[in-house]
């Protein structure tokens, strides 16, 4: 039995899309309270978007999959305060998508989802190929709270947000036409954000998306490269014994800005063991990834003199759940486009049309940086 324990409940919204609560608090994690879950709202049944709407396609010049999804064009953007969507019921003006007066950490398919539904061939064609946009796009609430963000969560709760990451891990993970669950965060106006309530999402993409797939293939050569060897595990090790970009190294965990890092504000988390998504870590490896975790993410608001809220992308690498042997590991990556107080790194040719790369730091300095901010 886990030390954290959480009492999950499944509902259908009002158009047909699932909904789960995870309970941390009484009367709701003990049972002595059931969830009815009713979603008042009179929404159309959900519809697979057609073809033209929605797909996957393969770009012929380099591989790469992309989806299009033009029916996300009008999904809500900065909704006033009093029609947060992500708030429990009864709070806003509005009807939202959470059909109940109080929660700790909710998770529900997305209204406007790029991928869903099964995976299917549209057009078999050495050029042109295309697919059904197969995988299932999730949002997942931190918090009942309008206001605030993953650092101000408290450990239970953030905790619990753990267990929501590893059950969906989990269940997605059994789907044989997902190929990655991809937990992630997206912080901050800058970064893109369409609504302010503490939220992240989580991707089960039916491909692998092209970074993924990059480490796939470095790892697959590294193996042949090196008798076998692991490419996470040893670049792990090179980064402990080389010492200079380590941020903070705990029992199960090490934080470290990497060898190569892109943007102006960069750190990764690795497991020291060999763990590839959340459901192969212990209750002890979760909870000490939780308080650290929340001690990166507080330090990111304290990175920049004056800036209380650091535009972020929170990214949860897992091992592919086919394709990826090689890849030992999960681990997280943390990075912001604010190069400077409220200035922020426009990805102009270089970077946007070849993928060309210029850092406008050193990894050394955002390393040493992270260090300072240590409470």
């Amino acid at each position: 039995m886990s030390n954290h324990p959480v009492r999950i409940t499944r509902g259908t919204l009002a158009d047909g899309r699932e909904i789960l609560f995870y309970d941390d608090s009484e009367p709701y994690v003990s049972g002595e309270k059931v969830r009815k879950i009713k979603d008042p709202r009179p929404l159309d049944a959900r519809e697979l978007p057609p073809v033209e709407a929605a797909s996957i396609r393969r770009d012929p010049l380099t591989g790469e999959s992309v989806a299009i999804a033009a029916h996300r064009n009008n999904r809500t953007f900065m909704p006033p305060a009093d029609e947060d969507p992500l708030a429990p019921a009864g709070r806003g003006s509005v009807p939202g998508e959470i059909p109940e007066e109080t929660y700790d950490v909710a998770v529900f398919e997305n209204r406007f989802p790029s991928l869903q539904g099964p995976l299917a061939v549209h057009r078999d064609d050495d050029l042109f190929f295309e697919t059904t946009p197969a995988g299932r796009c999730e949002v997942v609430c931190f918090t009942p709270e309008t206001e605030g963000s993953f650092a101000s969560l408290g450990f239970k709760r953030a905790r619990t947000v753990v267990e929501a990451w590893t059950h969906r891990t989990r269940e997605l993970s059994a789907n044989p036409d997902i190929a990655q669950v991809f937990p992630f965060e997206n912080r901050g106006k800058e970064i893109g954000v369409t609504l302010p309530h503490p939220h992240g999402q989580i991707y089960g993409y039916s491909y692998l998306p092209s970074y993924t797939a990059a480490v796939v293939r470095q790892a697959e050569k590294y193996a042949a490269d090196n008798g076998g060897a692991d490419l996470l595990g040893d670049l792990l090790n090179k980064e402990l014994a080389e010492g200079t970009r380590i941020v903070k190294e705990t029992e199960h965990w090490v934080a470290f800005v990497p060898f190569a890092a892109k943007w102006p504000v960069e750190i990764m988390v690795f497991p020291r063991r060999a763990a590839r998504d959340f459901t192969e870590l212990t209750d002890a490896e979760k909870d000490e990834l939780t308080e650290l975790y929340l001690d990166i993410v507080g330090r990111l608001d304290r990175f920049f003199e004056g800036v209380t809220t650091l535009p972020y992308i929170a990214a949860w690498h897992q091992a592919p759940t086919r394709d990826g042997e090689h890849i030992s590991r999960m681990y997280l990556r943390i990075f912001s486009l604010m190069r400077s107080p409220n200035k922020m790194k426009f990805l102009a040719g270089s970077e946007s049309a070849v993928a060309a790369w210029i850092s406008d730091t050193t990894p050394e300095r955002i390393a040493a940086r992270f260090k300072e901010l240590a409470s």
